[in-house]
């Protein structure tokens, strides 16, 4: 049986879907363009920071440099040659130049011509020399002036006005120095005193052979033996210098020294009193643009070569910081003031001039960097709400007309504008760390919205 048909039901109407627009908002971990946009400046300033730490720090030291020392045999030439040896521990060549003394080291060094970074350089050689761009590394070692004659005792140079006085060979600094001693004291070249141009043992050999009054002898030309032969000879003196005092006021550069009783023979009580001296200091000059590092490295030399205790000197005295004719170098002050820096107190030398080097160029990256790490997340952040709040004042505007009664033309264009935000809104691209303000904008739109709605 067909059951009674029943109501016909009919059809429920489709419920319309809600208007919702699509979200097509790209959520990214972080927005790279912002970063590059807000870190750009930070790297330039780096880079500038870098660029300029590099253009003015020095380049890495030579490995090779040159000294003009004296005669070969000298101590000029024998001080050099230890320096070499101990320079050549840490990987630099040191070349020695032979040369005839004080007198053409300064004048080598003073040639830019010239391929020598450094010399010895006796005091009281550099009168008419352009010592401009000449540093001193500091005083090395005494070289006393030896006045040797023969006759009745002595006590100034001025006692030997017509005597035949040998003051050393052409371009050493004992010649220029003797030149200046007796100049003071009225005897000059041409004058009733006959000035020879012998030295060392030349001099000495000819005074005690008669040929000559009186040896001027300085430095290379006053060797042990050589004063020690003549001291021993029979007739001759070592002229005691009454006048050593006004010697040191009236030369600044000159110092007086005392040679102790027997120093050279304490049985025979050679010499038999105390002689008082005057004595130039030799310095280690150098070009102002010596490198700093190699600076510190012949200073550490000379203090090995040089810091003995000696007749004339105590341990320790030499290398000194007191100098007279040139300039302390500013690298050479801070060596005596505080010695070698950490890095080469306890590195290789190689190894402490590059991170030397190295500290210099990263001290700039750092004083750079750590500011601009401190603003780069600020200008991050700025630049990613900046995307975001610039639609609310479009927002705040849409809002305040449609506060104010606008007519159905007016609802229409501000509608179509915020359809036109909105799209823009859900196209953009957005780290996750700010989708909650993202979403805010949102709501904030649908808000608007519904006002417009409402007042339509």
């Amino acid at each position: 049986m067909t059951p009674a048909p029943g109501p016909e039901k009919k059809p429920s109407p489709a419920i319309a879907p809600p208007d919702i627009r699509r979200l097509r908002a790209r959520f990214v971990a972080i927005s790279w363009r912002d970063l590059a946009v807000s870190f750009g400046p930070a790297l330039i300033f780096c880079v500038a920071a870098i660029w300029l730490a590099v253009w003015l720090i020095q380049p890495a030291p030579p490995t090779t440099i040159s000294i003009s020392a004296g005669p070969k045999g000298s101590s000029f030439w024998n001080a050099a040659d230890r320096y070499a040896k101990i320079l050549a521990r840490n990987g630099i060549t040191l070349n020695v130049l032979p040369s005839e003394g004080s007198l053409q080291n300064v004048q080598r060094l003073a040639d830019p011509k010239q391929a020598v970074d450094l010399a010895l350089v006796q005091g009281g050689v550099s009168d008419g020399v352009d010592t401009g761009g000449l540093v001193s590394l500091g005083s090395m070692f005494y070289a006393p002036i030896s006045v040797l004659y023969r006759g009745k005792e002595k006590h100034k140079l001025s006692d030997f006005r017509d005597a035949r006085i040998a003051i050393g060979r052409e371009g050493s600094g004992s010649r220029a120095l003797a030149l200046a001693l007796l100049k003071a004291n009225g005897i000059e070249p041409g004058g009733s005193a006959r000035l020879i141009s012998f030295d060392g043992d030349d001099a000495a050999q000819a005074l005690v052979d008669g040929k000559i009054d009186v040896a001027m002898l300085s430095g290379d030309s006053a060797t042990g033996p050589t004063m020690r032969k003549l001291i021993r000879t029979p007739g001759i003196r070592q002229l005691d210098f009454a006048q050593a005092d006004a010697y040191t006021r009236r030369f600044l550069y000159l110092q007086e020294l005392v040679l102790p009783a027997g120093v050279f023979d304490l049985g025979k009580n050679l010499p038999s009193h105390p002689i008082h001296l005057i004595s130039p200091t030799v310095e280690l000059v150098a070009r102002d643009t010596l490198h700093p590092a190699l600076s510190d490295l012949l200073i550490e030399a000379a203090r090995e070569v040089h810091g003995k205790a000696g007749l004339l000197q105590g341990a320790g005295q030499f290398p000194s910081a007191k100098v007279h004719e040139f300039p302390l170098s500013d690298d050479a002050t801070r060596y005596y003031a505080s010695g070698k820096s950490f890095f080469y107190r306890h590195l290789p030398f190689w190894l402490a001039s590059l991170l030397d080097r190295a500290l210099l160029i990263l001290l700039p990256m750092i004083v750079i960097l750590i500011p601009a790490f401190r603003l780069v997340p600020s200008l991050y952040s700025w630049r990613v709400k900046s995307r975001i709040y610039r639609w609310y004042g479009s927002l705040i505007e849409i809002e305040r007309v449609a506060m104010v009664d606008p007519t159905e033309e007016e609802k229409a264009g501000l509608i179509a504008r915020l359809d036109h935000i909105e799209e823009a809104v859900n196209r953009m691209k957005m780290p996750l760390a700010y989708a909650d303000q993202f979403y805010v904008l949102r709501e904030h739109i649908v808000f608007v919205r519904r006002r417009l709605t409402g007042a339509q």
